[in-house]
């Protein structure tokens, strides 16, 4: 189990943004392959390694001859791990004016190092001899002392010259020249034998069958993504129908970018937008994660000039927020921006609006339907309205779409019908005539590889079809509108050879691929493209990975006009197979679409559609469906929650006659988007008399009564009478009800069903004002499983008071399910306990995040009220605490304790104390004391004092406090802390530095936090 533990924490550092402790900062690329089937063994991890490497070290001149010879440290003047330049190393050592003060350097060339901790001394031995027979001769066990087995990888050909002082260097160019070519040499021998090893570990069990994990965001919690078949051979992986032939190829070319350093476009999760800035267009970039420096999440707005590769830092007023994974939609000279995300535990909602014109930001305040918090979600604009869909929150997928009007600022959550998509993030959108397009995604569970139009008219979704092979399911990518196409680009999973883009013809339906031939393996991964007149610009993208390290593309350009060229664009519609009823698809775009619908949209699904009369109409409108054939009678007739329509299922075929163009009869007004053209539908029968008879009335003219009285054709799901899917409340409601009336039971007890439950790890938690009556009890049996199954649980309970004892035992009373014992993560740190006898607190994570976010790395912290780690394993894990004395005497929160301080690896920096902390806790050792009990700490208020350090420190005083009495409170913590420092002896200035208001604990009693500093007077 330990050195799961080691690999698990090695990997999880690998996969952090941090730098690393070489010269580099991160992992050499050239063995990011043999890291990744090294790694992907059950039995190995490596702990450090070197590619191999050219370098120059200056150190200071030799001091005189010491009796002890120290080391003299020094920098890297020069240091490639690939093959060296002769001229950068000529002008590094020979410059007009030398470097002062003058150094010795040392010309070297060191080959490929791995260390590699392995699981056992068979393994260790198994690897050592592969690698002496792959050439790495002085491989070895380098460490094997019972705990850990540690084997090095390396060989001999090595190099190391001196060069002489860097104000007199003792070679000549030529013999600096010659050395260069004998260390490339060596280089070129140093890959043929790292490849070798490559090769040879992945013929054996176990090597390479693991994909490497890649984090694309800030290693705080970001969606993990994947990257597989990063070995130089691997083979293709066809499993998911990809084909790898293209219709032709495109160059991607580097933007020469200049002004503001490129730097700050190495962004992934930003958005752009093309602006127009007098007679050129520009893309306007907006946050994002990376920039210069230290990577973080950013609030910068650039413009970038496609045409000379200009970029302009805006110096814009009140801008928001930093943030990543938000959307920028252009309306007009307003770029509206949405949501995203501030920080691993602050997901936003807000809307900002950038006026490009004066670059003035406004934080806009929306009214209508709540829109929730978001990131990852994807926008597209149809005249002044922004439709979002989807998201991520915490946790939560959405599969809602919303529309801001920008003319009233007003959220509408859509009422949607048709083949709706699922839930999903990470997904792209665009705009194409009268319709929203969608594509990919992530569900939670797998990549999405699914093409969705919504009609913003009807409100209807439909999923799309079109011929040819589609693009490979991916999320994270980019999607663009050019001339009648679509096209998609980049995305996760980033797959060896996936590197194309795809386009899809509106007119001849049907997708096309195209190779990228890159000037090198970018990933196009969370970066944004835009198209500026005949170039897809691409800003942004990367990933982090622990086999390679943070990445970030360079800005690029693809030529697309080039397609015309290559005879590939218009597409030569004689290539593509024509369709059996060109009605479906192949005149989505044509004459067949009066409202300009997109793909496939002039007919949908019989299943789908319904034909809506006013309740007077019915009759003779029934009689009109039927007789031509129009009435799909395998659905049942429906009528409007108030019953004055009446709506008939009808067949795919009245829908695209009710549709077409040319079926009207021009001497009758069909116009029925006005109350005043509509007419009355005169009564029908079966042979001539009053009214008109049904022998006599032809297709056509029986259409154009159809629509003359009204006739609407609608998706049933958009209609007012559509049944919603039962809620859990009520589910669990009606089953109550009918098990109450069967038992004779009163029906008061209906008042205590829950309006309201919390999930702690797989546990469902009722509140505990809900079935409090015994008489549940005794229908219990019956009704607690179909409780659970409503809530999609298997364990059930309900939430008690705490227990009014010292050690604070959980009373939660469990249901449905043997055990209570839980795993519950929250702010990235494990919590594992037995939930019915240690207490849990949902309401304290605010303050948990507060301490979290403290910089603690040099502080020595006492929690006198550890329970099962609440505040401890913020300290450790979040706040990076020096060491921290742990104090708890229920035995039950002890166990706890202990396991989570393994699970989360910091046990090694923390010291439990079991007992009563007034008796337990250490003296005269504490930067920080955290008092963690509810409703009162008074208790140990002496015992914080003695804890603290005799110069002082920070108390966090918890306690409930009536709403009323905050000052009074508040007065009583400083005089009181200050009243016992005095009585120890502490000279002590003491003050209230914030008051944290956690949450209600009840009815105007507050749960408060009361930083007190103490600080030691000058004497």
């Amino acid at each position: 189990m330990e050195f799961e533990k080691r690999k698990a924490a090695t990997m999880a550092s690998l996969g952090c943004t941090e730098t690393d402790k070489s010269p580099k900062g991160s992992l050499d690329a050239p063995i990011i392959p043999l890291l990744t089937a090294i790694n992907s063994h059950p039995c190995f991890f490596t702990t450090s390694s070197c590619s191999g490497r050219i370098s120059i070290l200056s150190q200071p001149s030799s001091p005189a001859p010491a009796e002890k010879k120290k080391a003299r440290g020094g920098t890297w003047l020069y240091i490639s791990h690939s093959p060296a330049d002769p001229d950068s190393i000529l002008s590094l050592l020979f410059p007009p004016v030398p470097a002062q003060p003058p150094c010795d350097l040392v010309f070297r060339f060191e080959p490929l190092i791995l260390a590699i901790e392995c699981r056992d001394l068979d393994s260790a031995q198994f690897l050592v001899s592969t690698a002496i027979s792959c050439g790495f001769r002085e491989s070895g066990i380098t460490s094997a002392n019972g705990r850990r087995v540690i084997v090095a990888v390396r060989c001999s050909i090595r190099l190391e010259v001196p060069l002489g002082r860097s104000n007199d260097i003792a070679v000549s160019r030529e013999y600096v020249r010659f050395l260069i070519e004998v260390a490339n040499e060596k280089m070129e021998a140093n890959r043929r034998r790292t490849d070798g090893f490559l090769q040879t570990l992945l013929q054996k069990n176990g090597f390479g069958d693991t994909p490497v994990k890649l984090v694309n965001g800030t290693g705080d919690g970001e969606s993990l993504e994947y990257i597989e078949d990063l070995g130089k051979d691997a083979p293709l992986d066809k499993s998911d129908g990809y084909s790898e032939v293209h219709d032709c190829s495109l160059s991607v070319a580097w933007l020469n970018v200049c002004g503001e350093p490129i730097e700050k476009l190495f962004l992934w999760g930003h958005s752009a937008c093309v602006i127009d800035k007098g007679s050129t267009k520009k893309v306007l970039v907006h946050g994002g994660f990376g920039g210069m420096g230290r990577h973080a999440r950013r609030n910068d707005s650039l413009l970038l000039d496609p045409l000379d590769g200009t970029v302009e830092a805006i110096d814009t007023a009140g801008a928001p927020s930093p943030r990543m994974g938000h959307t920028a939609s252009l309306i007009g000279e307003q770029m509206f921006v949405i949501g995203g995300r501030a920080d691993p535990t602050s997901i936003l909602s807000e809307i900002w609006a950038l006026n490009t014109a004066t670059n003035q930001w406004t934080l806009l305040n929306c009214n209508g339907d709540s829109f929730p918090p978001r990131h990852r979600h994807a926008a597209a604009v149809l005249g002044s309205r922004i439709y979002v869909f989807g998201g991520l929150n915490n946790d939560t997928i959405f599969s809602s779409i919303f529309v801001l009007d920008e003319k009233d600022l007003r959220w509408e959550e859509l009422k949607v019908g048709g083949e709706q998509p699922c839930a999903r993030h990470s997904h792209s959108m665009v705009a194409f005539g009268s319709q929203i397009f969608m594509f990919g995604g992530y569900n939670g569970e797998k990549a999405l590889g699914d093409l969705y139009s919504f009609n913003v008219k009807t409100r209807v979704w439909r999923k799309e079809k079109a011929l040819g092979r589609s693009p490979y399911a991916r999320f994270s990518h980019s999607m663009f509108v050019y001339k009648h196409c679509l096209g998609i680009i980049g995305g996760c999973p980033v797959k060896q050879h996936f590197q194309e883009l795809s386009l899809l013809d509106m007119h001849s339906q049907s997708w096309k691929h195209f190779s990228l031939n890159s000037v090198g393996k970018e990933l196009f991964v969370r970066s944004t493209v835009s198209v500026v007149g005949d170039d897809l610009v691409i800003v942004g993208g990367g990933a982090s990975c622990y086999a390679f390290g943070t990445k970030f593309s360079e800005p690029m350009n693809i030529a697309l006009h080039t397609l015309a060229a290559s005879n590939q664009f218009p597409f030569n519609c004689q290539q593509v197979q024509q369709l059996e009823n060109p009605q479906n698809l192949g005149e989505a775009l044509g004459s067949s679409s009066e409202d300009g619908k997109g793909l496939s949209e002039t007919w949908k699904s019989a299943s789908n559609w319904y034909l809506q009369f006013e309740r007077k109409h019915a009759k003779p409108g029934k009689d009109l469906l039927k007789k031509f054939g129009w009435l799909d009678h395998g659905r049942k007739v429906c009528s409007s929650s108030n019953g004055t329509r009446i709506c008939f299922p009808v067949t795919e075929k009245l829908y695209i006659l009710f549709h077409e163009k040319g079926r009207v009869d021009p001497s009758i007004d069909t116009s029925h988007g006005s109350e005043s053209n509509i007419v009355e539908l005169p009564p029908l029968k079966e042979s001539v008399g009053q009214g008109i008879s049904l022998n006599e009335i032809s297709s056509s003219k029986a259409l154009n009564l159809l629509k003359q009285c009204g006739g609407t054709i609608l998706a049933y799901e958009t209609a007012e009478f559509r049944k919603s899917v039962r809620s859990p409340s009520i589910v669990i409601k009606q089953a109550a009800a009918s098990l109450i009336k069967q038992k004779g039971l009163p029906e008061k007890l209906l008042e205590q069903l829950p309006s309201r439950w919390e999930r702690l790890g797989d546990i469902v938690v009722l509140p505990g004002t809900s079935f409090k009556d015994p008489l549940w009890d005794t229908i219990g049996g019956e009704l607690w499983p179909i409780i659970a199954k409503a809530l999609n649980t298997n364990r059930l309970a309900r939430q008690g008071c705490v227990a009014p004892t010292g050690t604070r035992d959980s009373t939660l009373k469990m249901l449905v399910g043997d055990n209570g014992w839980v795993d519950h993560r929250e702010n990235g740190i494990l919590y594992s306990f037995d939930a019915t006898k240690c207490m849990f607190s949902w309401g304290n994570l605010s303050e948990k995040l507060r301490m979290a976010r403290l910089d603690c790395g040099d502080e020595i912290i006492v929690d006198l009220f550890a329970g099962i780690g609440y505040f401890t394993l913020s300290f450790l894990v979040r706040a990076k605490a020096k060491l921290v004395y742990a104090c708890e005497w229920n035995p039950h929160a002890i166990e706890a304790l202990h396991h989570n301080l393994k699970a989360n690896s910091v046990a090694d920096r923390c010291i439990v104390l079991e007992g009563d902390n007034r008796i337990t806790a250490p003296k005269g050792v504490a930067d920080r004391v955290c008092l963690g009990l509810l409703p009162s700490s008074e208790g140990s208020w002496v015992t914080a004092v003695r804890v603290l350090r005799k110069e002082g420190g920070m108390l966090h005083v918890h306690g409930n406090v009536k709403d009323s009495d905050e000052n009074t409170w508040v007065e009583h913590v400083a005089n009181s802390i200050h009243s016992i420092a005095t009585s120890e002896g502490r000279c002590w200035e003491v003050t209230i530095g914030h008051v944290e208001r956690v949450k209600w604990y009840a009815p105007h009693i507050r749960h408060l936090v009361a930083d007190v500093r103490c600080k030691g007077n000058q004497r």
